[in-house]
C-alpha cells in the first residue's frame, strides 16, 4: 500500500473514531437516554460530611431520615451536622447492620440510596426493626400495638381498584398480586380472593402518582417505591412513576431503574397483615430492594413473624434456598450502571481514535 493510500485509510479510521467519540457522548451505544435520576442520588455528595460542619444538601439528608421516622419533626432544618443528625444516623446504621460510627461513610451513603419502601422504620423515636446486631435471634417487627386482622376473618379479599396511571396488561397485574398474596397465604392460615368492587374488599390496591390523598406524596423514579398500612386499614398503593417490571425477568431488563412489581407487592403485603420491617437482609421485609432484583420468597424470618400472628398452614414446606437476591452487578441505586458503560465507551472510542493518529502520524 502506498504511502498516501495509508494515509487515507488512517484518516477515515481517526475520522470514524471521532465520530464515534462524538456519538458515545450524546448516547452511549444503543443504551437507552439517561432516565429521571434517583432523588436520593445527591446524598452521595456528603460522603466524608462530619459533626460540626455545614454542607449543602444536609437539609434534604434530614427530611429523608424525618420522612422514616429517624428525626423529628422540625420547624425548619438546615444543613448543618448537628447532634440529632449524628443520632438519626447512629440508628439508621444499626437498623441495617452497618458500622454504627455517626457518620456519613461511603457504605452509608450507598444504602441510602437504595429505593425503598415508604414504611417509617422507626415510630415516635423508637425503632421498629429489631437490631442486627442481635443475630442468631428473630429480627421480624410488627406496628405498635401489634395490630391484626380479626382472628376470625380468615378470608381476606382485595380489589385492584386503580390502574390508570401504568400501562401494564390488567391480566399480568391480576397474575403477579395473587402470586404475591399466594405466598403469605401458604405459610398462614389466611386466604386471599380477588373481587372487583372496592367496596366488597378489604384491601385495595392502586398505583398513583405524585401526592394523591393520604399524606403520603410518592417521588417519582426511585426513591419510595410504595407503601402499605396497617391492619384494618387495607391501603395499598405504589408509585406509578416507576418502571415496574410485571412480567418476564426483571434482571435481565433493558431498563436500568427496572423494579420486580411481585416482590414489592409481597413486601407490602407484609405490611397489610401487620409486619413491621426487619434488619434481616435476606428477608421479604427488609426495606429496601435494589433495582433490577427479584426477591419474592419468604424468608425464615418473615415466616416466623407472620405465623406469630396468624398461625401455620400445616402443608407449608418452609421457607426455600432460593430466598437470596439477584441483581445486575453494575446497577445498584439507580443511573450508575449506564454511567459505568458509556465511561467504557468514551476510553474505546478514544482509544481507537488515538492509535487512528499515531498510525497516522508515523506514515507521514
Amino acid at each position: 500500500m502506498s504511502s498516501s493510500s495509508a494515509c487515507i485509510t488512517l484518516l477515515i479510521v481517526a475520522a470514524a473514531a471521532a465520530a464515534l467519540v462524538s456519538s458515545v457522548s450524546a448516547s452511549p451505544f444503543n443504551f437507552p437516554p439517561v432516565p429521571a435520576a434517583n432523588p436520593w442520588l445527591p446524598f452521595k455528595n456528603l460522603s466524608g460530611c462530619r459533626f460540626g460542619e455545614d454542607w449543602p444538601g444536609l437539609r434534604d439528608l434530614k427530611h429523608y431520615l424525618n420522612h422514616f421516622g429517624y428525626l423529628p419533626v422540625a420547624p425548619n432544618f438546615t444543613d448543618a451536622f448537628d447532634g440529632d443528625l449524628e443520632a438519626a444516623i447512629r440508628m439508621y446504621q444499626r437498623n441495617f447492620g452497618l458500622n454504627i460510627t455517626g457518620e456519613l461513610d461511603e457504605t452509608t451513603l450507598e444504602q441510602l440510596v437504595v429505593p425503598r419502601c415508604g414504611v417509617a422504620d422507626v415510630v415516635n423515636g423508637t425503632s421498629t426493626m429489631n437490631s442486627s446486631e442481635l443475630r442468631g435471634r428473630n429480627l421480624f417487627s410488627y406496628f405498635p400495638g401489634t395490630p391484626t386482622w380479626p382472628g376470625d376473618k380468615t378470608d381476606l379479599t382485595y380489589a385492584i381498584t386503580d390502574t390508570s396511571a401504568v400501562s401494564i396488561d390488567v391480566s399480568a397485574l391480576k397474575a403477579v398480586f395473587a402470586r404475591a398474596f399466594g405466598r403469605w397465604s401458604a405459610a398462614t392460615t389466611l386466604n386471599f380472593t380477588e373481587v372487583e368492587s372496592a367496596a366488597d374488599a378489604d384491601i385495595t390496591i392502586g398505583f398513583y402518582s405524585g401526592a394523591h390523598g393520604d399524606g403520603e406524596p410518592f417521588d417519582g423514579v426511585l426513591g419510595t417505591l410504595a407503601h402499605a398500612f396497617s391492619p384494618t386499614d387495607g391501603r395499598f398503593h405504589l408509585d406509578a412513576a416507576e418502571a415496574w417490571v410485571a412480567e418476564g425477568d426483571v434482571t435481565e431488563a433493558s431498563s436500568d431503574v427496572a423494579v420486580d412489581l411481585e416482590s414489592v407487592a409481597v413486601h407490602e403485603i407484609g405490611h397489610l397483615l401487620g409486619l413491621g420491617h426487619t434488619s434481616e437482609a435476606d428477608a421479604i421485609m427488609y426495606p429496601t430492594i435494589k433495582t433490577r432484583t427479584k426477591k419474592v420468597e419468604l424468608a425464615s424470618d418473615d415466616v416466623e413473624g407472620i405465623q406469630s400472628l396468624y398461625g401455620s398452614n400445616p402443608n407449608y414446606k418452609g421457607p426455600t434456598p432460593s430466598s437470596t437476591t439477584t441483581s445486575s452487578p453494575e446497577m445498584n441505586s439507580g443511573g450508575a450502571g449506564l454511567a459505568t458503560r458509556s465511561g467504557r465507551g468514551r476510553e474505546i472510542a478514544w482509544a481507537l481514535a488515538v492509535l487512528a493518529f499515531g498510525f497516522l502520524g508515523a506514515v507521514v
